[in-house]
């Protein structure tokens, strides 16, 4: 163990030991983190740094829009009217993505593929 990480867990303990810790908003209650699986995990860090200034670099504002978009279409019937419009959107996103030298893998997982097989098997 380093030694910065064993003086930060004497102090964890020594501020458990006070009460320094009990009480504290959110006690008990579910952690909510950051959904950046989609980030690569080498860029993780530099794009947490930008999120957290309040800023947000294009191609991951069109990450999250994909991301969104797949599991609205996920969740719509093919049939209806804004089916389409939705999945022209998701297109060209995943277009912008490709053309910045983003992976969309993340839009076309197995589970996925194996959902729109099954959906269109039975029309």
């Amino acid at each position: 163990m380093w030694l910065i990480d064993r003086w930060a867990e004497q102090r964890i303990v020594e501020a458990q030991n006070k009460g320094e810790l009990d009480n504290l908003p959110g006690t008990g209650q579910k952690l909510v983190l950051d959904d950046d699986t989609h980030v690569p995990p080498e860029l993780r860090a530099g794009y947490r740094l930008l999120k957290n200034s309040g800023f947000l670099p294009p191609e991951l504002l069109q990450r999250k829009e994909a991301v969104e978009l797949q599991e609205l279409l996920n969740g719509l019937n093919p049939e209806q009217p804004e089916y389409v419009a939705l999945k022209k959107r998701l297109l060209v996103l995943e277009m912008k993505l490709r053309q910045a030298g983003m992976s969309t893998d993340f839009l076309h997982t197995s589970y996925g593929r194996n959902i729109e097989k099954k959906l269109s098997r039975e029309q």
